[in-house]
């Protein structure tokens, strides 16, 4: 079992003090952060104002855990998925979606799921573990210059609607988006971050008292407790009326967006009654949107998604009552990569 310490997950504070027991200044320390975090170095060699007597005693102390692309598949729209694995061999998934005037990273927090929503095939899988905030963060850097590589533009947009739920991998999730937005790390902006959760109030309220600047989205799909409890178990501790109260605390304190996400499933949710009642619950937040989302096939449910008719009429309501809603379109399909459909199925 190797005694080295992660070098990824110190501070830059903890990462001064530990060189410093080696006997080296603090400014060789703030070069290293900047090459973990701003340069995305994997290999201390890659180190390269670093004198070799300073890699070589940094291999000696310390371990870098990069992820690693296992497999690639691209869909005839473009998209791309890429099974990544782990320095522990875990696999998990992550999506490169382009679309004319954006380039989007869907990244996952966690290696599976606990929450078990009956319409997503990650909620199928056992939740091995958390992700470090490196692993969200080797994710992103990797989908970039995948990016660069296929379109010859980088990355505009980073959703946490990969596999996990990020909430319940908060700080790991907040450190990796630190050092995703930092001046010290990759300067993207925050606001054009979006972390999706099921549902977990008491960290909705939790992001609101940190004052984060990115925008959340919350997976809704059911617009009242009774169809919810049966398509997303963790409403039975989460439901409807204490979510709200948590977004409209987020909304109180934090400038992100607020989204809902709603999966249309023919004869759940897509009647004319429930976009009533999401019109209710829109109504009881400020400028909240809705990303109306079409319900992509998994192996282990027999949902179905409604039809073109049923979906025009639902969004058709939603406008009239002055609510915002947009067709989220469902990209990489063909190869399993679509919304709800990331099963590790690479092996």
């Amino acid at each position: 079992m190797s005694t080295k310490t992660d070098i990824r997950t110190l501070s830059k504070e903890q990462l001064i003090d530990q060189l410093g027991r080696l006997g080296e200044k603090p400014f060789r320390a703030k070069q290293i952060y900047e090459w973990l975090w701003k340069k995305s170095a994997v290999d201390f060699d890659e180190m390269t104002n670093l004198s070799k007597e300073l890699r070589e005693k940094l291999k000696a102390h310390f371990v870098l855990h990069p992820v690693s692309v296992y497999k690639l598949q691209q869909s005839n729209d473009g998209t791309i998925k890429s099974a990544f694995q782990l320095h522990d061999k875990h696999l998990i998934e992550g999506v490169l979606i382009p679309t004319e005037d954006r380039a989007t990273a869907c990244v996952s927090s966690q290696v599976g799921c606990s929450l078990t929503c009956s319409f997503c095939a990650t909620g199928f899988l056992k939740r091995e573990r958390n992700l470090t905030a490196a692993e969200i963060y080797d994710q992103v850097v990797l989908i970039n210059n995948q990016a660069l590589e296929s379109l010859g533009r980088g990355l505009t947009n980073i959703v946490f609607m990969g596999m996990g739920e990020p909430l319940l991998n908060y700080s790991n999730v907040l450190s990796a988006i630190d050092k995703i937005t930092s001046e010290e790390g990759l300067n993207m902006a925050a606001k054009r971050i979006t972390v999706s959760t099921a549902g977990i109030a008491k960290m909705i309220k939790k992001l609101a008292d940190d004052g984060v600047k990115f925008n959340l989205a919350l997976s809704l799909h059911a617009a009242d407790d009774e169809k919810r409890n049966t398509i997303m178990p963790i409403n039975e501790q989460n439901n409807i009326e204490v979510l709200i109260e948590a977004l409209q605390y987020f909304q109180s304190k934090c400038k992100g967006e607020v989204t809902f996400e709603y999966i249309l499933l023919e004869g759940v949710n897509d009647t004319l009654e429930d976009a009533k009642k999401l019109v209710d619950l829109c109504r009881q937040l400020k400028d909240v949107k809705i990303n109306v989302i079409e319900y992509n096939k998994i192996e282990n449910a027999d949902f179905v998604k409604s039809t073109v008719e049923k979906r025009e009429k639902f969004i058709e309501y939603l406008t009239r009552q002055k609510v915002i809603a947009h067709v989220r379109k469902s990209r990489g399909k063909d190869i399993d990569a679509a919304c709800g459909q990331l099963a590790n199925k690479s092996r």
